[in-house]
């Protein structure tokens, strides 16, 4: 059953070849078949990573019935279990793993759902084993790690027919929805441009640290996972691995999916079959670590009645653009992790809000058109699982394009600064640059696979 009031997403047919088979992203929104369980019957729910991050999927699993987690440090398992016993005091006590894919291997007979929070590598490795098992997943932001990684997760999703969703909130919110009601409403014009703070600085230079022993209670191959066997060195757990190629996604990982997702949405860049990448700033960066201070052009060829743009991307508030900036000191409009955009008949932040005072007492703000998410993402997710419907970060039709997109940025920092690469998006590759296309994927250590 569809949800009331649902419409097809703006997002492309895409068909590549990124296995030996047709990986698709975005051939419009999914509907699930029937429904799932009655509200009275809870869902059974694995948590994959249940501490950070992961807090909100545990959180989460308590309001249906958490049958296992798995978490790769002892005092992390310690804690989860003390919250579990203190908050589901009447509640079997769930399987504990370190090991997801025993996890699912043992328990999934038993499950409906499962949530990932983990560092960004691990998050294709743990949803693709889920939905393969016929298993509704959720991952946190970046649904993947690079981009092969989110072709692959739509078309098993699409496959399997099951509900999946990323965990960048905000696209489950009011705000994101009233934006893209505004642009489309011509509320500023045909929209040129656009600029996105994302408000960190990963990355770094040089090697590896020198090697430490892995400290007590640390599962060091688990939370290698799908990587390269190495040493354990300072710098990664439990939260620097943000800056590590190997591990992370950088800046532009972390947080496009956050702040990029209104531009994308609004601007229907899902809808593209090429455009062009540019890094046109960019400093530091190693074969082990993310370049910092990016900033990175996206060129936009017309789209489905939108005249060509520019978006622009910049890693912090110390690359503030002239045009934010200006801005700010004539209508006193602050910008910190947020977005302009620039139009033929004035400009808007994110929020929406239209920046000009006359042309924001002359437009008619529209009617509410675009379906609503129910809650945040996990409960969204739920509630589709329940009720039919695509959850509003799915991996076919928002999720997936979306990620791709802000990953493809990685391709343009490591090509260098000035090099423009033109990508196309069925094919999966860069055509005028092809030694950019080894960073579309990775290689998997022998039982990680995607």
């Amino acid at each position: 059953m569809a949800r009331k009031g649902m419409r097809r997403r703006e997002f492309l047919g895409l068909g590549v070849a990124a296995t030996a088979g047709t990986a698709v992203l975005g051939r419009g929104l999914t509907i699930l078949a029937g429904e799932g369980p009655p509200p009275s019957q809870k869902l059974g729910v694995a948590v994959i990573g249940s501490r950070g991050m992961g807090g909100y999927s545990f959180d989460q699993s308590l309001r249906e019935r958490l049958v296992a987690f798995a978490e790769i440090e002892d005092k992390r398992i310690a804690e989860t279990m003390k919250l579990f016993k203190e908050r589901a005091k009447d509640a079997p006590e769930p399987k504990v793993y370190t090991d997801y894919r025993k996890l699912l291997d043992e328990c999934h007979k038993d499950l409906d759902v499962v949530l990932s929070g983990t560092p960004d590598h691990q998050h294709a490795p743990a949803s693709i084993r889920a939905i393969q098992l016929g298993k509704h997943a959720f991952a946190q932001k970046p649904m993947a790690h690079n981009i092969r990684e989110c072709y692959v997760l739509a078309q098993a999703a699409r496959e399997k027919k099951v509900c999946t969703q990323m965990g960048n909130q905000g696209y489950c919110g009011e705000g994101i929805r009233r934006l893209v009601e505004f642009v489309w409403a011509g509320a500023i014009g045909n929209v040129t441009e656009t600029h996105t703070i994302l408000g960190r600085n990963f990355g770094g230079s040089g090697g590896r640290p020198a090697s430490k022993p892995v400290p007590e209670g640390l599962h060091w191959d688990e939370w290698l996972g799908p990587a390269p066997v190495r040493e354990y060195h300072d710098g990664l757990h439990p939260f620097s691995w943000r800056s590590w190629r190997q591990f992370g996604t950088g800046t532009i990982g972390d947080m496009a999916c956050h702040h990029l997702a209104c531009v994308f949405w609004s601007l229907k860049i899902g809808t593209l079959k090429k455009y062009t990448i540019e890094c046109l700033n960019t400093t530091s960066g190693s074969d082990e670590q993310y370049p910092k201070d990016n900033v990175i052009c996206w060129e936009l060829p017309e789209r489905e009645g939108q005249p060509p743009c520019k978006v622009f991307a910049y890693d912090h508030g110390g690359l503030k653009p002239p045009a934010m900036r200006e801005v700010e000191e004539k209508y006193n409009r602050k910008f910190g992790e947020a977005s302009l955009f620039v139009g033929d008949k004035g400009m808007m932040g994110h929020e929406p809000y239209i920046i000009t005072e006359e042309r924001r007492k002359e437009f008619q703000p529209p009617e509410k058109t675009l379906p609503r998410a129910h809650g945040g993402p996990i409960e969204d997710l739920y509630w589709c699982i329940r009720n039919g419907g695509a959850p509003a970060s799915n991996f076919i039709d928002a999720a997936g394009p979306l990620t791709a997109w802000v990953l493809s940025a990685h391709l343009a920092m490591f090509a260098g600064k000035g090099v423009k690469l033109e990508w196309d998006v069925e094919k999966m590759e860069c055509t005028n640059h092809p030694e950019s296309n080894r960073f579309v994927k990775r290689e998997y250590r022998k039982g990680w696979e995607v």
